[in-house]
C-alpha cells in the first residue's frame, strides 16, 4: 500500500494538556432499565473500571417512570423511581445527565410514540402544564440531594428534536420547548445548567444559539449527537456503504465545527458510536476498538465531554436480545462481557495527561504519545472504515530524551487479543451460555500485558511494533 510507517518525537518537547473529556458521560438506552440489578452492575463496573463520571438516558419522564399520570382528571406526580435510580448513581459516585423526555401521556399532544416501549413523542398540549411538570421535578431534586449537588448536574432538554422520530423535526416547536423547559429550571435556582438542542448529526447549533440571545432564553451549554454514518445526512440500514464512502476523521471535521459554532459555551457530545445502527456487528469487533481510540484522542481539546452509546447491551430500544454477541451499541454485553470496545476504553483511562507532538503520517496508522507522572505511553491505531483499503503494517518509532534504562510494555486489541466474540464463534455462537461459558468469554476479553523490545542509543529510543488491520496496541514506556 504504501511505505512502512514512521514516527518520531521528542520527550522534552512542549506538550499540551490532554484531558480525560470522555470519561465525562457514558450513555445507557432507557430510565427504566436503571432500576434493573445487572444494569446496576454494569455501570458500577463502567464507573469503577473505566473512570465515568455520569450517564444519561432517555424516558425519564415517560409513563413507565410513573412521573406524571393522569387519574380520572387529576393530575399526579410521583418521582420515587427516579429517586431510586439518582440515589444508585450517587451512592457509587457518578451523577445524572438528565435528558428531559418523553413527553407523559397526561400531557401529550398525540399518540406518536418511538421504540417498543412506545415512548410518547409529541409536544406538550399545554406549556404552562409542562413548565409545572419540569419545576415541580427539579426542586425535587434540589430539596432531596441538595442545591450543591444538583448544580453540579447537567439538563438537557429533549432528544434528537431535529428528527421526526422524536416529535416533529420542527426547530420552532423545539425552540418553544426548550424555552419553557429553561425558564423552568431557572426559576428553580439560576445556577441550574440547562442546555440542548440535542440534535442528531451536530444541527440546529447557529439556530439554536441566535434563538437563545435574541428571545433571552438562558443556555449554559451546547449538546449533540454525531455518528459516522451521520456524514451525508441519511443514517439508514445500509451503514457499511455509508462508511465506505466517508473519512476516517469525519467525526474530528464535525466536532471542529460545532466548536466554532458554540462560541465560549462548553460542548457536550451525548450520543456517539462507531455507527448508528443498533444491530451492527462492527459494535463487537475489534474495529471498534481501533475507531474508539483514533477519534477519542482526535477529539482532545474540542470538547468537554463526549459520551459513547451505550456503556451496555442491556438495551431495549427495538426488543431486548438474548444472543450473547447481537451487534448491540453496548461496550460489555448482556453477560457483562467485555467487548474490544471497552478495552479500548479501558486503555484510554490509563493515559497520562500531557500529549506530546510525534512527527509522521500514514494513510492508517496514526501515532501518539501521551505522557503520565512517571514515564509515557505510545498509543497505535491501524485503522480503516470499511470498503477503504488497509493491511498489517510494522510502524517504526523513534523518540529522543529516553533514560539509557528504559522498558517498553505493550497491551494489544485485535483480531487475536481481548475478542470474546471471536471466541463465542468458536463455540458456535451459543444463543444461551452457560457459567462456565461466561467465565471463559470473560477470560478471552481480557488485555494482556507483555513486554516489548526497545532500544536506547545515546538517549533515543527506537522500537518497531506489528500493527494487524483493525488494531489498537499502547506500549507503556518508563523513559
Amino acid at each position: 500500500m504504501t511505505n512502512d510507517p514512521a514516527f518520531s518525537g521528542d520527550l522534552r518537547a512542549a506538550g499540551v494538556v490532554f484531558p480525560h473529556f470522555w470519561e465525562h458521560t457514558v450513555g445507557s438506552g432507557h430510565a427504566t432499565l436503571g432500576l434493573r440489578a445487572d444494569w446496576q452492575i454494569q455501570l458500577r463496573r463502567a464507573h469503577d473500571e473505566l473512570g465515568m463520571k455520569h450517564v444519561r438516558f432517555h424516558g425519564i419522564l415517560s409513563d413507565d417512570m410513573g412521573t406524571l399520570i393522569d387519574q380520572g382528571g387529576t393530575l399526579l406526580y410521583s418521582f420515587f423511581n427516579a429517586d431510586t435510580i439518582f440515589d444508585f448513581l450517587l451512592s457509587i459516585g457518578m451523577k445524572p445527565f438528565v435528558e428531559l423526555s418523553f413527553m407523559p401521556l397526561a400531557l401529550s399532544s398525540g399518540e406518536q410514540t418511538v421504540f417498543h416501549y412506545r415512548a410518547n413523542v409529541t409536544a406538550p398540549k399545554d406549556l404552562a402544564q409542562w413548565s409545572v411538570l419540569i419545576h415541580k421535578l427539579v426542586k425535587h431534586w434540589t430539596d432531596r440531594y441538595g442545591l450543591d449537588e444538583v448544580r453540579q448536574w447537567f439538563l438537557e432538554v429533549w432528544n434528537e428534536p431535529n428528527l421526526t422520530a422524536f416529535g416533529s423535526g420542527k426547530q420552532s416547536d423545539y425552540f418553544e420547548l426548550y424555552r419553557y423547559t429553561a425558564q423552568a429550571i431557572k426559576g428553580v435556582d439560576g445556577a441550574l445548567k440547562v442546555g440542548g438542542p440535542a440534535t442528531a448529526a451536530n444541527a440546529w447549533i447557529p439556530e439554536f444559539l441566535a434563538f437563545c440571545a435574541d428571545q433571552h432564553v438562558p443556555v449554559d451549554f451546547v449538546s449533540t449527537h454525531h455518528y459516522p454514518t451521520d456524514a451525508f445526512g441519511q443514517p439508514g440500514d445500509d451503514t457499511e456503504k455509508q462508511l465506505s464512502e466517508s473519512t476516517r476523521s469525519v467525526l474530528r471535521d464535525q466536532t471542529k465545527k460545532v466548536r466554532e459554532e458554540a462560541g465560549s459555551l462548553a460542548v457536550y457530545y451525548t450520543e456517539w458510536c462507531t455507527s448508528s445502527n443498533p444491530r451492527d456487528a462492527m459494535h463487537d469487533d475489534p474495529y471498534a476498538a481501533a475507531f474508539i481510540v483514533k477519534t477519542v484522542i482526535e477529539a482532545s481539546g474540542l470538547v468537554q465531554g463526549y459520551s459513547y452509546w451505550t456503556f451496555s447491551d442491556i438495551f431495549e430500544e427495538n426488543y431486548f436480545p438474548s444472543v450473547p454477541f447481537h451487534g448491540g451499541f453496548g461496550l460489555l454485553n448482556i453477560h457483562g462481557i467485555a467487548k474490544p470496545a471497552y478495552r479500548a476504553f479501558q486503555l484510554l483511562r490509563g493515559l497520562g495527561n500531557e500529549s506530546i507532538p510525534l512527527e509522521g503520517s500514514h494513510p492508517t496508522v496514526d501515532a501518539w504519545l501521551i505522557k503520565g507522572v512517571s514515564g509515557a505511553t505510545i498509543v497505535l491505531t491501524n485503522f480503516a472504515l470499511p470498503r477503504h483499503a488497509i493491511q498489517a503494517e510494522t510502524v517504526s518509532l523513534t523518540i529522543r530524551g529516553a533514560a539509557s534504562s528504559a522498558a517498553a510494555f505493550i497491551q494489544r486489541i485485535d483480531l487475536e487479543h481481548c475478542n470474546a466474540k471471536r471466541r463465542w464463534e468458536e463455540l458456535g455462537k451459543p444463543q444461551y451460555l452457560s457459567a462456565a461459558m461466561v467465565e471463559e468469554l470473560n477470560e478471552a476479553s481480557k488485555l494482556q500485558r507483555t513486554g516489548e523490545p526497545i532500544e536506547v542509543i545515546d538517549g533515543v529510543a527506537t522500537l518497531q511494533v506489528a500493527m494487524p488491520p483493525q488494531s489498537v496496541a499502547m506500549i507503556e514506556c518508563d523513559f
